[in-house]
């Protein structure tokens, strides 16, 4: 049921290439961080549909509604703890506001990123986006869930935001089908239910043994 480890910010930036390959609408942006987000392989593969624009998360977003604005389908990235906490009001009004077109995918997100301590551990980022108008979220649990919401996000008009830990994670297997919305039962049980997202899946599925 449980495989290898993998980043799941890995699988993230080689799905954008694979999406790059196939779409030239798609662009994406990042705020100085696309060693650690891995849209420096998208970066790599299309500078010319790359934008880096610094240590500025508030002028990213702003940027990206604008690049939506006329028709692009937009990916822009950073830490969970700044496209939502010192971004969230051009989020709010700039993207949701307006129902564009734009791809937030955090990383970092939680507690995984611990070392760097307080001032970069987003523990209201869900809290944040949730209630935002037209905002859809999702949190894969492994790696293989991250290009499915990855593609899905890109297939599907309107903001996301997809959050992903720093840490390596578990794959899980015999996950069934993703679908945007919709819950995915691994295992079945009459007792108690356990429902979990991200990388807690795999800490819910070591309780249940």
């Amino acid at each position: 049921m449980i495989s290898e480890q993998i980043y799941q910010r890995d699988v993230y930036g080689q799905t954008l290439v694979d999406l790059g390959l196939a779409d030239k609408n798609i662009v994406v942006l990042d705020a100085d961080l696309s060693s650690s987000t891995r849209t420096n392989l998208f970066a790599k593969q299309f500078p010319d549909r790359f934008f880096n624009l610094g240590v500025a998360e508030q002028n990213m977003m702003a940027t990206a509604a604008g690049l939506a604005s006329c028709g692009k389908t937009v990916f822009a990235s950073t830490f969970a703890v700044f496209a939502t906490g010192r971004a969230w009001d051009q989020v709010r009004l700039a993207i949701s506001y307006n129902n564009f077109n734009v791809k937030i995918v955090a990383t970092h997100a939680g507690i995984t990123v611990g070392p760097d301590g307080a001032s970069h551990q987003a523990l209201e980022d869900i809290a944040l986006m949730r209630v935002l108008a037209n905002m859809n979220i999702i949190v894969p649990c492994d790696g293989p869930q991250t290009a499915d919401a990855i593609r899905v996000a890109a297939s599907t008009p309107g903001p996301f935001y997809i959050r992903l830990g720093r840490s390596k994670v578990p794959t899980i297997e015999n996950k069934g089908e993703f679908k945007l919305g919709r819950a995915q039962l691994i295992c079945d049980g009459n007792d108690v239910t356990i429902i979990a997202c991200g990388m807690m899946v795999y800490e819910a599925l070591l309780a249940i043994k």
